[in-house]
């Protein structure tokens, strides 16, 4: 049933990975086709269908939008960066940055302010596929989260946030009826932003993605935000939609799954965590949880895994 769903987020993957690591000559459709085991006919029809895109326009904005750091964040000329990502000519990545950006590459780079990036194309979601393989990933080795005590430093936390949500996925459903905030808008202008936090070491350096997570509002209950954590003294550009609140230096209760497979094992982490977080007694280790503060959510499954910062309140 979700045969190309899946067949076709492989291609996506791969595409990424082969653009990040500047292999333009595995990006063909011969090659695509091959790794996949499916006819060019199935694969450019598929491709389109699921993504909205043709593989040539989409192969191009992953490449742009790649691009972008190395012109806010680099000195390479605007030349080495148009080669770096697969370009003919300087003239051809211009014209394509302006296409999607509706400036040059010049220009961001003398103000480089905020922009909306496109989104990676997402065509399966092992949250939602309901295939019944996917529901026997459950198997006799059951994920194991580690619960550690941990101080994150003082920062920024730039975000959107909704009263009525509970988790991410009903965040960006009610999301899509506000102008602006919707789950494109909002990711795309968090990824033009340079200066952010890395949510292992608390310094500046190497991003490991947007984080969601709980707040309680004032009626009591719990809502959901999304957002990026930035340094207390950043002053670059920030999107109007969005709220910034200095968050203390506090210790939190960090839940930790290391890194999983997230096709074949999301829904068996994810319960994982669930049974950890509702299970820790808190007075019995001789803590509180702080209501008042962020409970930060991290999905990184290649890189960090499945985390969440409960905030403590000081002894």
């Amino acid at each position: 049933m979700f045969e190309w769903e899946k067949a076709i987020q492989q291609m996506t993957n791969i595409i990424e990975e082969m653009v990040i690591r500047g292999a333009d000559d595995e990006l063909t459709l011969n090659r695509l086709s091959a790794r996949l085991g499916y006819s060019k006919y199935h694969v450019t029809r598929q491709f389109a269908r699921l993504t909205g895109l043709t593989l040539r326009r989409y192969l191009g904005i992953r490449r742009i939008v790649h691009s972008v750091p190395d012109l806010r964040d680099t000195s390479l000329n605007v030349l080495d960066v148009a080669v770096k990502y697969g370009f003919s000519s300087q003239e051809a990545y211009t014209r394509a940055f302006r296409r999607q950006f509706g400036m040059t590459p010049g220009e961001y780079r003398r103000s480089p302010g905020l922009l909306l990036i496109p989104p990676r194309s997402r065509t399966f979601d092992p949250y939602f596929s309901g295939l019944e393989e996917e529901r026997q990933m459950k198997t006799a080795q059951k994920p194991q989260v580690t619960i550690t005590q941990v101080t994150l430093p003082a920062h920024k936390l730039l975000h959107v946030k909704n009263p009525a949500a509970d988790n991410y996925f009903s965040f960006w459903r009610l999301q899509e009826d506000i102008p602006g905030q919707d789950c494109d808008t909002i990711t795309g202008l968090l990824d033009s932003i340079s200066t952010k936090l890395d949510s292992v070491t608390g310094k500046m350096g190497e991003f490991d993605g947007q984080i969601g997570g709980w707040y309680h509002a004032e009626t009591g209950k719990r809502g959901y935000f999304y957002g990026v954590r930035l340094p207390l003294d950043y002053t670059g550009p920030l999107p109007s939609q969005m709220t910034v609140t200095d968050v203390q230096q506090i210790d939190y209760l960090a839940f930790v799954h290391p890194a999983f497979d997230w096709e074949k094992d999301w829904e068996a982490v994810y319960d994982a965590m669930e049974e950890a977080l509702a299970a820790y007694d808190y007075p019995a280790n001789g803590l509180s949880q702080d209501l008042g503060g962020f409970m930060y959510q991290v999905v990184n499954p290649e890189r960090l895994g499945y985390r969440v910062y409960v905030p403590l309140l000081s002894k």
